[in-house]
């Protein structure tokens, strides 16, 4: 094994792959043949035997400013050495602060508070705790019940796979919460095939809230949940008006609705948020990945202004009260805010997110450029986001998509795949000499696929 840049404190060379249990993971295909990458740099990463490995997928989904960023590395090195910890309950520092009002500005209307965790499983479990107790501190502890999507992911705590609906996620681990239902997916290749951008068939789908008003009673629904790109399942873009239609539903009833913008936060269509390019304002966001470019964990609630006051009109004026029965230990870390506030500099310095929008249609142009290529059958795309689906091999479902991931890991590309779905979200930096690499690659792989 080459070792390259792997020399803090550890061998390059691991005496055994069997001890570490690797998630979402063929563990015994991995071990048998493994992918081992020792260093990144901008859009590459270095393979174990020195190769060069195109990145297109920005890690997973969160490295936006792509790799090895020395402003954020700098700002992590320095903070470590200042202040490696310091407690969130009761005592704070300044660095959670300052990013919250970044955030904040970064975003139209009254969000005004941000509650930090550590990821975005976290941070779906603390919106849907922040939605039920909300209705109980306005006096309206009835409404209990949540709403999620199939093929839904919310990260893989029991509320967010409670609230999501990827089958495999959800059939091993019990009943999980009980009073949660899901509304239908929005993906048809009858209607939606090689859509470019938002699908013109579809906003009817985001009737069936209203159905499910009809079912349970509205008095009974605290919040619905969704994400307004669904980037895990297989890249399922948003039917134009659905998500308006899901906003005006929930306002007749009463409903909060939260958007998980863990994927779509921070620049992926081209703005700081979803909430932004939609033109759609959930009550609750959350956050998580491009927050600090994946350098260190980090995930993010962000809230309307009335969420907060809801809570603060409840608690004892007196400051007695804790107005919040929730929160981590890591909250507001020091590094990880350090290392937020670092790659909010970056974002903004180059003028990323406006990158992501000006190279849109060259990217459009790219996924489709695949339209007849050997076993896909569909294309989708939106923003810097694509999603390529193949046909199945009959009874062997995902082992193309396996076997395509990795003859271009082969190939020096580095891509993602969900079953026979394969899904491309570059960091932000992506020039067009890249991308047509990496539809190149993607090409002459599926052309030799079985």
């Amino acid at each position: 094994m080459d070792g390259t840049a792997l020399s803090v404190n550890a061998d390059a060379t691991p005496n055994s792959l069997e001890s570490y249990w690797m998630p979402f993971t063929w563990n015994r295909q991995f071990k048998k043949d493994p992918m081992l990458v020792t260093s990144a740099k901008d859009m590459h990463y270095t393979s174990v035997d020195g190769r060069q490995i195109l990145d297109g997928t920005a890690g997973l989904w969160c490295c936006n400013a792509g790799h090895g960023r020395e402003k954020i590395v700098e700002a992590v090195q320095q903070t470590v050495a200042h202040l490696d910890y310091a407690p969130s309950f009761q005592v704070s520092h300044p660095l959670p602060f300052e990013l919250a009002s970044r955030i904040r500005a970064m975003l139209p209307g009254d969000y005004e508070h941000v509650f930090f965790c550590n990821s975005g499983s976290e941070a779906v479990d603390s919106a849907l705790k922040i939605a039920l107790a909300y209705h109980r501190v306005r006096g309206d502890a009835a409404r209990t019940r949540l709403i999620g999507r199939e093929r839904g992911y919310h990260g893989t705590g029991f509320g967010g796979i409670s609230v999501g609906g990827i089958v495999k996620n959800r059939m091993f681990f019990g009943p999980l919460m009980n009073g949660v239902d899901h509304l239908p997916h929005t993906h048809n290749l009858e209607h939606n095939a090689f859509s470019r951008g938002q699908p013109a068939w579809g906003a009817h789908l985001a009737d069936e809230l209203e159905r499910m008003v009809q079912l349970h009673d509205a008095s009974t629904i605290a919040a619905v949940i969704v994400e307004p790109v669904a980037g895990s399942t297989g890249v399922l873009i948003p039917p134009q008006d659905y998500l308006k239609r899901l906003r005006e539903i929930c306002d007749r009833h009463g409903i909060l609705l939260i958007f998980d913008e863990v994927i779509t936060g921070f620049g992926r269509l081209g703005k700081p948020f979803a909430t932004e390019y939609f033109g759609v304002q959930p009550d609750i966001i959350t956050c998580a990945k491009g927050l600090t470019n994946g350098v260190i964990p980090m995930g993010g609630v962000i809230c309307r202004k009335g969420i907060y006051d809801a809570f603060m009109d409840w608690a004892d004026e007196s400051g007695n009260t804790i107005e919040l029965f929730h929160g981590y230990t890591y909250s507001g870390h020091p590094v990880a805010a350090a290392a937020g506030l670092a790659t909010l500099d970056v974002y903004n310095e180059e003028g990323l997110f406006d990158r992501a929008a000006d190279l849109a249609p060259y990217w459009e142009e790219a996924v489709h450029s695949l339209k007849d290529t050997r076993h896909v059958i569909d294309l989708r795309n939106l923003g810097l986001i694509a999603g390529i689906e193949l046909e199945a091999r009959p009874g062997a479902p995902g082992a193309r998509g396996y076997e395509a991931f990795k003859r271009c890991f082969d190939k020096g590309l580095l891509i993602r795949v969900t079953g026979d779905i394969i899904a491309l979200s570059p960091p932000l930096i992506v020039d067009k000499p890249q991308i047509d690499q990496m539809y190149t690659i993607l090409h002459e792989v599926l052309e030799t696929l079985d």
